[in-house]
C-alpha cells in the first residue's frame, strides 16, 4: 500500500509538471505573439505617418519660363517680295505673333515678358533673324529667360513656311527650333500654321 501510494503520487506529479510544462510553453507562445503583433502595429504606424507626410509636402511646381516673344517676321521670296509687306500681311503677321503668345501661355509652362518697348537697335533694318542671335541679350535686359523669335518665310501668293527659334537669354545659345514644311494658304492661314507647329512641335517635344 506504501508502494501504491508512493507511485501514485509520483505519477500525479509527473502529470502536474506535464501540465506546467504546457503552460509555461502558452505563455511563451502568447509573450510571443504579443511581441510580432507589437512590432507590427509599430510599423503600421510609421509607414501611415510617412504616408500623410508624403501627401502634406508635395513636389512644388516648376516655375514657368520667361519668354520673351518678338514680333513675327516676313521673309518673302515671291514675285511680290520687292512691293514689301502690305498692310494685310502686317495684320497677319501680328495675328501670329498673339497665336504664339496665346499657345505658349495656355500651355502652363510659359509666362510672357512684353517686348513691345524693347530697343532692338539695328536689328529694327534687317529683322532679328539676320541679327546674329541679338534677340537672346535683348530678352536678358527684359529679365525673360528665353527669347523666341517667328518667320514667316513666304514662297508665293498661297504657300509659306513657319519656322521659330528660342534661345537662351543669359547664355545666347539656341535651345531648339521649329519650322513646318511647305503649307498651302494664303497669308490669312498663318496664324493657323504658327498653331500647328505650336501644338504639334514645339510644346509636344517636353
Amino acid at each position: 500500500m506504501f508502494e501504491a501510494g508512493k507511485y501514485g503520487n509520483r505519477a500525479w506529479d509527473f502529470h502536474r509538471a506535464l501540465q506546467f510544462r504546457a503552460a509555461c510553453g502558452r505563455n511563451r507562445w502568447t509573450h510571443w505573439l504579443a511581441h510580432r503583433l507589437g512590432v507590427a502595429a509599430v510599423i503600421a504606424c510609421c509607414w501611415t505617418g510617412y504616408a500623410a507626410a508624403a501627401v502634406d509636402d508635395p513636389v512644388p511646381a516648376t516655375a514657368p519660363v520667361k519668354i520673351a516673344v518678338f514680333a513675327f517676321e516676313l521673309e518673302d521670296f515671291s514675285g511680290a517680295s520687292g512691293e514689301g509687306s502690305s498692310p494685310n500681311e502686317t495684320s497677319y503677321l501680328a495675328q501670329s505673333t498673339e497665336e504664339a503668345k496665346q499657345q505658349l501661355l495656355q500651355s502652363g509652362r510659359y509666362s510672357l515678358i512684353d517686348t513691345a518697348g524693347a530697343d532692338i537697335g539695328a536689328a529694327k533694318a534687317q529683322g532679328l533673324r539676320n541679327c546674329g542671335g541679338c534677340e537672346a541679350s535683348i530678352a536678358m535686359k527684359l529679365d525673360a529667360d528665353q527669347a523666341l523669335i517667328g518667320v514667316i518665310t513666304k514662297i508665293s501668293m498661297t504657300e509659306y513656311v513657319v519656322r521659330f527659334q528660342v534661345s537662351d537669354a543669359r547664355k545666347g545659345t539656341v535651345i531648339s527650333s521649329f519650322r513646318t514644311d511647305l503649307r498651302m494658304g494664303a497669308n490669312y492661314s498663318w496664324s493657323r500654321g504658327v498653331r500647328w507647329l505650336m501644338q504639334n512641335h514645339m510644346l509636344a517635344s517636353k
